[in-house]
């Protein structure tokens, strides 16, 4: 049975002064809102969306990103913090790049959705298996932190959701196939567009 108020919470539901900092963090770092629960939430769809993937195929991603990009591990899926709107946007990006539905592990999670809350840096709050590997950094007084970039790849100015969710679906794809054997890793022509590469009948 879920409990009726959070462990770290009075039954008056008035906050310790392990929480209340952790939600202060939440407020005055990100600007983002935790919402109450038997496990703290951060609603997606206003502030972030986020794109989820297996752990494995993050972790690739991951050095491709900019430092800035938040991104939070919570259990063994990565979740990649983007604008509000991208998880929206996913289906069609993955027909246009040519993968369709031959990426079911990579799913987005927006409006109406919710990630685990990891504990901020350097504070302990209410256990959660969640935790940051890249944690939001704001940019000045009153400003969101950076969502979200890529670095390392000559794509010809294409824009960052779109390079994001072709290297997110390769590693994914990479994964299965290195689960499955060894077979020759294949990309979509519009994939290897985006990563700088010609298909073999192109080239001269």
């Amino acid at each position: 049975m879920v409990p009726a108020v959070l462990p770290h919470m009075t039954s008056t539901g008035r906050e310790d002064g392990a929480y209340g900092a952790w939600r202060r963090w939440y407020a005055r770092v990100p600007g983002w809102t935790v919402t109450g629960g038997a496990v703290p939430l951060l609603p997606a769809g206003t502030a972030f969306d986020a794109l989820s993937l297996p752990a494995a195929a993050g972790r690739e991603v991951l050095d491709r990103l900019r430092p800035a990009t938040p991104v939070a591990l919570d259990g063994e899926t990565v979740h990649l913090l983007v604008a509000p709107g991208s998880a929206g946007e996913l289906p069609g990006l993955l027909d246009w790049l040519e993968w369709g539905p031959l990426i079911p592990e990579l799913r987005g999670v927006g409006e109406g959705g919710h990630l685990v809350a990891p504990p901020p840096p350097g504070l302990r709050g209410p256990w959660v298996a969640s935790r940051w590997l890249r944690p939001p950094v704001a940019r000045g007084p009153g400003r969101a932190p950076a969502l979200p970039g890529l670095t390392r790849l000559g794509d010809g100015g294409a824009p960052d959701l779109v390079r994001l969710v072709s290297v997110a679906a390769t590693a994914c794809h990479r994964l299965r196939l290195g689960r499955s054997g060894d077979q020759p890793l294949a990309f979509s022509y519009s994939a290897r567009m985006l990563a700088g590469t010609r298909p073999r009948s192109l080239m001269s």
